[in-house]
């Protein structure tokens, strides 16, 4: 799944959205992590937006290890980043609200709080397109 996408889950065990760019292909990938290692500050640019609007990259499924040919990235943070597969924000939504109008409402601003994801991994998928 090479786009980036918005997502909604509505489970027994819990409910949430999600804006991700799961399981991108080898291409993209490596493309993702040379972007965060090549590009530290707009990286962290980034990570300090979501932040900021109350979200944070999931790291479900991260590499134990910093995958081949990025070992030499030591930066906690940005180790951490290049670990991961997928690059996701979530939102918990309330079950008791999920049959509510204002469920719209809080999945359209989690939406644009989280846009900047998109935006990163959609300019990163433009340039490997072009290649």
């Amino acid at each position: 799944m090479e786009q980036g996408v918005f997502f909604v889950y509505i489970g027994l065990d819990r409910c949430f959205a999600g804006v991700a760019w799961w399981q991108p292909g080898p291409e993209l990938l490596r493309a993702m992590r040379k972007a965060i290692a090549t590009k530290p500050a707009e990286f962290r640019g980034l990570t300090g937006t979501l932040k900021k609007a109350g979200l944070e990259l999931d790291t479900e499924g991260c590499m134990k290890r910093a995958p081949r040919g990025f070992e030499q990235v030591t930066e906690t943070d940005l180790a951490q980043a290049v670990r991961n597969r997928h690059f996701a924000v979530r939102h918990t939504i309330d079950p008791a609200g999920i049959h509510t109008s204002a469920l719209v409402d809080e999945l359209v601003d989690f939406t644009l709080r989280a846009k900047p994801l998109l935006d990163w991994g959609r300019a990163i998928q433009g340039k490997v397109s072009a290649s």
